[in-house]
């Protein structure tokens, strides 16, 4: 067989100027978003321009008890006057144009057909339409399970559908959803035993499948081994998918990358032999359009920390906006000893590695410091995206920023998490008490990594950890793990006692706090009762979450309508995949978090190792000024 090339150098290219829009943030959309609504953080001179996704308005419109909750994006390039009409089967509904992205249609029904205009200086401009509502607060988008199998040891396995991904991989300004297929026999790293094989699957909301992807019998099925990344690399207006491959992975296209009969599995299940590959696929085809040897090579497998698989083999990805204009790929590999980061660039059809940084080289400071996932933000800004391993961050040249010494962690969260701080912030929760010492969880700083408050871990293993707004009392976002109580932004403990829900995001309501998401269930804090009320239950519909006690979505984004973000869940029969979306009115028109380049990339890394929810780059909760959306450019 012919073995893919080695890497290439980087190399750097301008975006095409007719593909892609970029958003001028005073670093990124952040800045300006945030010189308006965090507390007047000063922008920098010169910003940096950050391409996004060309979105149509995502219209969305869902019975709602008596009438029909019409909901569209104010979108990153809208001008700050920008408003809006909504029309019922080509009627003018609203008496003036609306500022607000949301519209409840009292005579509406599930036969109604409705357009929204922009309005722009008194006029009107472009269209977007959308079909008939839903018919309940939830769309159900079929799916088509792979057949099942046995393995070599004679055990039988089906198949769940497990994380996903969102991009708009025909370019058409809509959101198509990638899922990641589970056999149910994977397996965590340091569990023995075969699995059978991984796919990836794209849908369009109408239940259409684009393409299947087999990862085939030498990538190992589990949490750890399997990210994916679905982003538009190369700013042609298409989002590619790129994934760690191995000898007899199939793309969509059904063409084998190496060598189709090859199986190194060994008599444990683990796969610690044969080459290892980093392709990119179309996102239209599932066609593999390049494929390159995966950085690093495995190499001795006890130089990783043990012998039998488990610490080689610990796999991450996310995107940055490295240059602080067009998005890297950005894959890693160890967190518990040696930890490899590599940033990879896809430009003018040509795979190329842009740094890696390997602490066996320098930054040794950084061994042992990953978490079970990593985040992106720019935390020193200059614009330019950078690495939060965990208690270590990597800087966008590839080079270590800092570390925090404090060792590993499953969990953890990046942004304005403290409103009356500058930058951003960064919340951790610690595994080992022997490194930790007191610090079990707590906040750091993003760009210096100085410890601003702790809690006691009590001597354990500090497993989950959140940070969200759930009390309008407290400034900023409240944060708790499964050890201590509740904690304001600032480090003041709210309350001894934590509450109840700990997985999860997701802004829902009407108002600027953020909700529970957590198994099937959105969940409102009650501060006076200091409990979580139900609002939303997705087990009515069939619902089901994924990866256990994790009980994470599918994925949580901002996928349609306004600036709330839609739930996706599978079924528990695996025959169907549920976005469910708010018909609760809201009056803060802010732009599609879509368009906030952090919050954009911290969705397209929600699918890898310990799912966390994204937070973008500036302060979104109770306090926040009203939104003043400076112009933007195309490029």
């Amino acid at each position: 067989m012919t073995r893919p090339p080695a890497p290439r150098p980087a190399r750097l290219a301008l975006p095409p100027l007719a593909v892609s829009l970029a958003v001028s943030l005073a670093v990124s959309l952040a800045a300006s978003l945030a010189s308006s609504f965090a507390f007047g953080q000063p922008a920098l001179a010169a910003p940096l321009q950050k391409q996004v996704e060309k979105l149509d308005r995502g219209v969305v419109a869902i019975a709602a008890g008596s009438g029909v909750f019409v909901g569209w994006r104010v979108l990153g390039t809208d001008a700050a006057d920008t408003r809006f009409n909504v029309y019922r089967d080509g009627v003018k509904l609203n008496a003036a144009p609306l500022e607000a992205s949301n519209f409840i249609d009292a005579g509406g029904t599930t036969a109604s057909q409705y357009l929204v205009r922009t309005v722009e200086q008194g006029k009107e401009k472009d269209k977007a339409f959308t079909g008939t509502p839903w018919s309940e607060t939830v769309l159900r988008v079929p799916v088509q399970a792979p057949a099942g199998g046995t393995t070599p040891d004679g055990v039988a396995y089906t198949y769940e559908i497990n994380d996903g991904s969102a991009a708009d991989l025909d370019g058409d300004g809509k959101y198509e959803l990638v899922v990641k297929w589970q056999p149910t026999n994977g397996k965590d790293n340091s569990q023995s035993g075969y699995t059978g094989n991984t796919y990836l699957d794209a849908y369009e909301l109408s239940g259409k499948r684009l393409w299947r992807i087999d990862l085939g019998r030498n990538i190992r099925a589990g949490a750890h081994y399997t990210t994916f990344l679905a982003y538009d690399f190369d700013g042609n207006g298409r989002a590619e998918v790129m994934a760690k491959t191995a000898d007899g992975t199939v793309d969509g296209r059904g063409t084998v990358i190496g060598d189709a009969a090859a199986d190194y599995r060994n008599s444990a299940g683990y796969v610690l032999d044969g080459p290892e590959f980093l392709t990119v696929f179309d996102g239209r085809t599932g066609k593999a359009l390049a494929t390159t040897n995966y950085l690093p090579a495995r190499g001795v497998v006890s130089s990783w920390g043990d012998g039998y698989g488990n610490r080689v083999d610990r796999f991450l990805g996310g995107v940055a906006y490295l240059d602080g204009s067009r998005p890297s790929a950005v894959f890693s590999r160890g967190y518990y000893t040696r930890a490899v980061v590599a940033a990879w660039d896809w430009r003018d059809g040509v795979l190329s590695s842009r740094w890696v940084f390997d602490t066996n080289v320098e930054g040794e400071q950084a061994r042992g410091q990953g978490a079970h996932w990593f985040s992106v933000a720019d935390v020193d800004s200059d614009g330019r995206d950078d690495i939060v391993y965990g208690a270590a961050t990597i800087g966008s040249d590839g080079h270590l920023l800092y570390s925090t010494n404090l060792c590993h962690g499953d969990a953890l969260h990046v942004g304005k998490l403290d409103p009356s701080r500058d930058g951003q912030q960064i919340y951790m929760v610690h595994e080992s008490p022997a490194c930790y010492g007191t610090a079990g969880s707590g906040m750091h700083d993003a760009a210096t990594g100085k410890l601003l408050w702790s809690v006691p871990g009590n001597g354990r293993d500090v497993g989950r950890g959140v940070c969200m707004d759930i009390d309008p009392a407290w400034p900023g976002e409240e944060c708790w793990a499964s050890a201590g109580g509740l904690m304001s932004a600032a480090g003041q403990q709210i309350s001894a006692t934590r509450p109840n829900r700990i997985n999860f995001a997701a802004w829902w309501d009407g108002d600027l706090l953020r909700e529970s998401l957590d198994g099937t269930g959105v969940d409102k804090w009650d501060p006076a009762t200091s409990t979580f009320n139900r609002i939303l239950e997705a087990a009515t519909w069939g619902g089901a979450s994924n990866n256990g006690t994790k009980a994470t979505p599918v994925l949580s984004a901002d996928l349609l309508g306004d600036w709330r973000e839609e739930v996706v869940l599978r079924t528990a029969d695996n025959t169907a995949l549920l976005v469910f979306s708010t018909t609760a009115p809201t009056p803060y028109r802010i732009p599609t978090l879509m368009h906030d380049p952090q919050y954009r990339v911290q969705v397209a890394g929600q699918n890898a190792g310990y799912n966390q929810p994204p937070h973008p780059s500036f302060h979104l909760g109770e306090g926040m000024k009203p939104v003043v959306q400076a112009p933007i450019r195309p490029r």
